[in-house]
This record gives C-alpha cells, sequence and structure tokens, in this order.
C-alpha cells in the first residue's frame, strides 16, 4: 500500500510502497488527497481522493471536477512520485499557479495554494491507517486455505474489493493471482461488468498495441475490419492485466497515458476513446528490480502499485494441501470421469514433503496426473511420482548435460505433458509465452 510520511519532499522509495504480505501483521495505509476550494464558482467544495494521480478540469471525467468557465478542460494533474507530490500544467489556457507563481511543473507541500483561473484551492495529503484483522474465512472466491497466510490475504482482498483501487498481485508462478483477481472484480461493486484477461506476455510484441488498445480497418496489414481492444471490452469492469513485468518499454508510456486518462486511442485512429475500467495487474518479477534496471517505467509501476499484495507460495502454506487436494481432486475427477475418493494418509504425507515449486498449479498437475492413473478410487504415493529425499532417474540424467540441453528437454518434456499447447507449458515453466516462443525458435522447435 502507498505510505506517505508528513514531510512529502523527503519521502524515499521505501516510504512509498509497502507490500502487503501474509507474513506481515500490520495496518494497511491509505494515501489520501484533500482538496479544498478556497474561492472561486466552486468555493467551499472539498473532495478527499484515495489516488496517486489525480486529474483537475472542467471534463466530467476528470478526479476533481470544477465549473469555473476559467478553468480548462484539462487543466492540471497531480501526481503523487518517489520525491514527492508533483502538481503540472497541462497546457491550459489560463495558466497554473503555485503561491502565485506561475508553474508548469513544481513540488507540493502539504497546505500548498494552488490557483487555477479564478480558482483558488488548497493541497493537503493525508493518510488513513486502516487495521485488517485476519479473517475468518477458509476461501475468498476460488481461494481455496484457512492458514494464517491466507486469512490475512482475505482479510486484504475482503476490505480492498469493494474499492476500485489500483492492484499489484505479487508471487511466484502458480500461487493463484488470477483467482485473487477474479475474486476482487466478484466481490466489487464492478461485478456485473466484464472481466478481461489480458497476458502480456503470451501476445506476440507486435500485436500487443492492437491486442490492447484495438484497431481500425486498414491500420495495418492484416487489418481487415475494425476491432475492439482489451480496454474497450473491459469498460464498465475490471483488466487484469497478467505478467504486466513483460510489457515492452515501449508500450509502457501508452498504457501509463490509458491509465492517466481513462481513454484509449486504437491503432490507426485518432479518436480518444473514454474508458472506465478498474485496473489489476500480476507479476512474478520483482518490480523494483526491473525499475532500477532501467526495464520498467517507475511512473507506470506507482500507477499499478497503489496496492501491493503478495502471495504465499504454497511451501509456506503446507497446512492448507489437504484441503486444497480434496478441493482440486473433486474438479478433477468430474473432468476425467473417474470417481476418486480422496488421498491414502501415506500419499498426503509425500505432497506434504515435496517443495512445490510450481506452488498451486503443480499440485493440481500432479493429481491430475495421479488421478488419471491410479487402479482404485484412493491415491496411493506410487501414483503420484513424487521421490522426496533421494535422487530421481530424472536428476541422475541432469549430469553431464550442459544448461542448454537441460533447457531443451525441459521445454520439450513440458510441451508433450500439455499437448503441445504453448501457452499452458509457459504457465506451467513460468516464463512468458514470448521467452518460450523465442527459446523454441533457438532450439529449431517452432513446431
Amino acid at each position: 500500500m502507498l505510505s506517505m510520511s508528513k514531510e512529502v519532499k523527503r519521502n524515499t522509495k521505501k516510504d512509498q510502497t509497502e507490500v502487503l504480505s501474509p507474513q506481515q501483521s500490520r495496518p494497511v495505509i491509505v494515501k489520501k488527497a484533500r482538496f479544498l476550494v478556497t474561492t472561486g464558482k466552486d468555493a467551499g467544495k472539498e473532495m478527499v481522493l484515495a489516488k496517486s494521480f489525480v486529474t483537475i478540469g472542467t471534463l466530467p471525467e476528470s478526479d476533481l471536477v470544477l465549473t469555473d468557465p476559467t478553468v480548462s478542460r484539462r487543466h492540471a494533474e497531480i501526481e503523487e512520485r518517489s520525491d514527492g507530490w508533483m502538481l503540472r500544467d497541462k497546457d491550459s489556457t489560463n495558466g497554473t499557479f503555485l503561491a502565485n507563481v506561475r508553474v508548469r511543473e513544481a513540488y507540493l507541500v502539504p497546505g500548498s495554494v494552488i490557483r487555477l483561473g479564478q480558482t483558488e484551492m488548497t493541497f493537503s495529503p493525508l493518510e488513513e491507517r486502516i487495521e485488517v484483522p485476519r479473517s475468518s474465512a477458509d476461501k475468498f472466491g476460488g481461494l481455496i486455505g484457512s492458514s494464517a497466510a491466507m486469512r490475512e490475504v482475505y482479510g486484504i482482498l475482503e476490505r480492498i474489493a469493494p474499492t476500485d483501487v489500483t492492484v499489484l498481485l505479487e508471487g511466484e508462478t502458480g500461487t493463484g493471482k488470477e483467482l485473487a483477481a477474479r475474486a476482487l472484480h466478484q466481490h466489487s461493486k464492478r461485478a456485473a461488468g466484464p472481466f478481461v484477461v489480458f497476458d502480456c506476455g503470451a501476445v506476440a510484441p507486435n500485436l500487443i498495441e492492437s491486442e490492447l488498445f484495438g484497431h481500425e480497418k486498414g491500420a495495418f496489414t492484416d487489418a481487415a475490419r475494425a476491432r475492439q481492444g482489451a480496454f474497450e471490452l473491459a469498460d464498465k469492469g475490471t483488466i487484469f492485466l497478467d505478467e504486466i513485468g513483460e510489457l515492452s518499454l515501449d508500450l509502457q508510456p501508452k498504457l501509463l497515458r490509458a491509465l492517466d486518462q481513462r481513454e484509449t486511442k486504437r491503432v490507426g485512429g485518432d479518436k480518444p476513446l473514454p474508458v472506465n475500467v478498474r485496473v489489476i495487474s500480476a507479476t512474478n518479477k520483482d518490480l523494483e528490480k526491473e525499475v532500477k534496471a532501467g526495464r520498467f517505467r517507475e511512473d507506470l509501476f506507482y500507477r499499478l502499485s497503489v496496492v501491493r499484495l503478495s502471495l504465499p507460495p504454497l511451501r509456506k502454506r503446507k497446512e492448507d494441501i489437504e484441503t486444497l487436494a480434496a478441493h482440486l481432486l473433486a474438479a478433477i475427477s468430474q473432468e476425467i470421469g473417474k470417481k476418486i475418493k480422496g488421498l491414502s494418509p501415506d500419499a498426503l504425507a509425500a505432497l506434504a514433503a515435496n517443495s512445490w515449486p510450481g506452488n498451486v498449479r503443480e499440485l493440481r498437475n500432479v493429481l491430475g496426473r495421479a488421478a488419471a492413473l491410479c487402479d482404485s478410487d484412493r491415491i496411493e504415493p506410487k501414483d503420484l511420482f513424487l521421490s522426496p529425499g533421494r535422487k530421481t532417474a530424472t536428476q541422475e540424467g541432469l549430469s553431464g548435460k550442459t544448461l542448454e540441453e537441460i533447457e531443451k528437454a525441459a521445454i520439450h518434456a513440458t510441451l508433450k505433458s500439455v499437448n503441445n499447447n504453448k501457452t499452458e507449458a509457459a504457465k506451467v515453466l513460468g516464463i512468458a509465452y514470448s521467452t518460450l516462443y523465442e527459446k523454441m525458435k533457438k532450439y529449431g522447435m517452432r513446431e
């Protein structure tokens, strides 16, 4: 959650963004900006916004809407950055003034007096301390588990679901980030609207802009007709940007503009299209490190991470394995048309002893294979093909091989296990679809 010190100019990145993880039992700090109009047509108007980016103008879709005719449609914006709050003029007709000095960009401090046209207002940064109790639930949407780690996750999700706050979900591959995003949508005021998933790592780089924002007929060679993009399709609902860390640097400013202006522009089009969406994104990368390495824009990172929630890996909540296994086996039994009553005590012990680098997704794959291969109505250890504590034939076979040979073999085996479904293979391997495609091309495995 974004948190803020009293001396805005002295804030550091560490102060700005808090990762909410189940290992932390701390309150949620909700950052807010308070505006009080003191002079002008809207005198007396007060607004408190829990946002890190605020637009001001006469347009109805502005965060702070003014009726003063001397204020431009898109007059100014205020952005929370790593080193403070920044006021920025948007080429307004009558200018933006801070302490009676006309500015194009300037840092704000608590109590700053801003003048737009004939309207004056004061700005005050605020923060609300929200205690997040551990939930009493044992599930939230499609997320299952009654461990302390998951109950704390549910507590946070329950508090932020009814809001429109932008959320960044972090965690290893297979921890349930998409399930958390769907649960947030289902428990929000947008539940009746669409939930659109866009996997930034599963679309060819030259098609991402068109898939995100749509295109007009004739925009490029294969554009035989106009097409809506993911943002348009998600209007009045939620868009889930999976693997956001895979988004290329040249597309990041366009996504930032869509979030800032709440409008998109189709490829080949010149007409902005307003969109009303809640944005939830997910990554298994450390975006703060990506920012420092210059691979991810800092301003986009802060816009996406108003709330950052880290989902725990399965190895840190092993007490949930029995419940998860029972839930997964019920669904698997229906899928394969085979009645599986459950696991033997020894099989359950084998599951608990495994490290699960692929998390819940790996657990489901193991159970699906075991259910298909077992010769009774109960899964035994031999059906799981898990070998804790000793080297397997596969591990022995790695000796003497180069990393490239191991990587190629892993890709080949994974593709075979998912019937050559490249999207699923990329998820199992924990890499982006585009990365898998390039590696297959490198090893001559395109078919």
